[in-house]
């Protein structure tokens, strides 16, 4: 069955990995109940549904998106093409957020602790580091693409528990120009791919939105006219700064290429204490200050 399905993955550079995520999502059923499957007949219809998955997946088209469904930080989060797919270097930025949380609750025991999660996407950065708290916390999602935050919702609800999702609001803005309050913790995985490098990305047939990688957007939406992939942070980090109450932290990811630029901005911006994270690859990933 899977070596089937792997053979109509032939332009694939995953195939097995790619038919194991078919015939999950076709079956309804996990790794180990897949390997227990494993010679089990595709009915007509399942077999129709592969062969379509399949061909798609030869155009290019993530399996993330054919699924609606990536696994990220120990929850599968529902995806479209609305939103990136969670990359494994953004736990990282999950990891450090829970960190920044929990030593400002150490400072302040009695708080409802105040989180943002800017440029929210699929909301993988906020709802895990919800679920990771069991609570404590309120979190304000933030993205300017209302299909982007109707996913979000959608994870929301799938995520979290109905006494959790009331501590959730959600808030369509241009980073933070309808966000009125002030947060403790403020987490951004913002677009930051360079002008021209984000295009040539999409050449591939991933379709993820241009919108959430191109870093060099105006604040007018249009190009900014600069390469570095940084235009779009520039404006992130001062105002992120004035919506960050005395003692909190703001943690932002970006590129490997342009880490350091970021950093300067922070401390343009009057955060201290800021340091470079690198990610799984050993490369700088994510800017954290304090202010």
């Amino acid at each position: 069955m899977k070596r089937h399905i792997a053979a109509l993955l032939d332009t694939s550079p995953t195939p097995q990995l790619d038919a194991d995520c078919i015939l999950q999502w076709i079956l309804h059923c996990d790794k180990t109940q897949l390997l227990l499957r494993r010679n089990e007949p595709l009915t007509a219809t399942q077999e129709a549904a592969a062969q379509e998955a399949a061909a798609t997946r030869r155009t290019g088209f993530p399996i993330a998106y054919i699924t609606g469904s990536k696994a990220f930080f120990g929850n599968d989060f529902y995806v479209t093409p609305a939103v990136l797919i969670p990359k494994p270097d953004t736990e990282l930025l999950v990891e450090q957020t829970i960190v920044a949380v929990r030593a400002v609750q150490a400072a302040r025991p009695q708080e409802k602790i105040a989180v943002c999660d800017m440029c929210v996407g699929s909301g993988c950065v906020g709802i895990s580091v919800l679920r990771a708290l069991g609570g404590g916390i309120s979190l304000t999602l933030v993205d300017v693409s209302e299909d982007a935050l109707q996913v979000a919702r959608t994870n929301v609800r799938r995520l979290l528990a109905p006494d959790v999702q009331d501590d959730v609001q959600f808030v369509q803005s241009d980073l933070f120009a309808h966000v009125p309050q002030t947060f403790l913790v403020i987490a951004a995985n913002p677009p930051y791919v360079p002008h021209t490098q984000a295009r040539e990305l999409l050449r591939d047939g991933r379709r993820e939105p241009l919108l959430a990688l191109d870093g060099d957007v105006a604040e007018s939406g249009g190009w900014s006219g600069t390469e570095d992939g940084l235009a779009l942070i520039r404006r992130l980090v001062p105002q992120a700064y004035t919506h960050l109450a005395d003692g909190g932290m703001v943690l932002v990811e970006t590129g490997e290429y342009n880490a350091r630029q970021a950093a300067a901005y922070f401390a343009q911006a009057g955060l201290k204490d800021i340091r470079i994270e690198k990610d799984l690859c050993g490369q700088l990933r994510n800017v954290i200050g304090r202010k």
